[in-house]
């Protein structure tokens, strides 16, 4: 699948187009971002993309390309390996994240210090139009509208997305232009998004 026709999946995923994406009853769009610099970071990106697919109650819909970013914060450590998927779950908020979080340790994740590199980084952006300040979970995430390494891949596969709170993904970018980041070939295989989504299509979400 091409980015365009990724993007054309997700593009209704926030606002009153999103009635237009078929999705399963009870389930809400949610993205997440993915990122790495330690071990064969592009492998474990695309080996999250596929485990992220097959969580309960979940439909991958869109996958952006590869990005490549420089590191943010602790500047000492190699570039960074991005991207951000698009599912359709029915899985709360809560629950999603903490899916997620068993995926990073699976992983070998580990947390020395703020910023540091990691084998496997997965953060829950948005889910629906939540919006959420608990401990450990906040939607959207509080940072995204300040990484370049977020909103590039965000706006590939969803360009008219809305942030809650924030506005439209678009009017975003320019805050974030100056940041070093490039695209680096695509996340999956051709083929294998269609074939991810087509799993739960079969096996149809409770």
């Amino acid at each position: 699948m091409t980015p365009r026709e990724s993007a054309a999946l997700a593009s209704a995923a926030c606002g009153p187009a999103a009635g237009r994406s078929p999705r399963a009853a009870g389930a809400v769009r949610a993205y997440v971002a993915l990122g790495a610099n330690l071990g064969e970071p592009s492998v474990q990106l695309a080996d999250a993309a596929r485990a992220i697919a097959r969580l309960p109650g979940t439909r991958m819909v869109a996958v952006s390309s590869l990005y490549r970013s420089a590191p943010v914060g602790y500047l000492d450590q190699p570039e960074f390996c991005n991207a951000v998927v698009a599912v359709d779950t029915t899985l709360a908020p809560r629950e999603l994240l903490d899916a997620l979080l068993a995926l990073e340790t699976a992983c070998g994740r580990t947390r020395s210090f703020r910023d540091a590199p990691r084998r496997l980084d997965l953060d829950l952006l948005m889910h629906g139009e939540a919006r959420v300040a608990e401990p450990g979970l906040e939607l959207p995430h509080p940072r995204m509208a300040a990484r370049a390494f977020v909103l590039r891949p965000l706006a590939e596969i969803a360009p008219g997305c809305r942030v809650p709170g924030l506005g439209p993904v678009a009017a975003l970018l320019p805050a974030v232009a100056a940041q070093a980041i490039e695209r680096d070939g695509p996340l999956l295989a051709a083929g294998e998004l269609e074939r991810l989504s087509g799993e739960h299509r079969a096996d149809p979400m409770p």
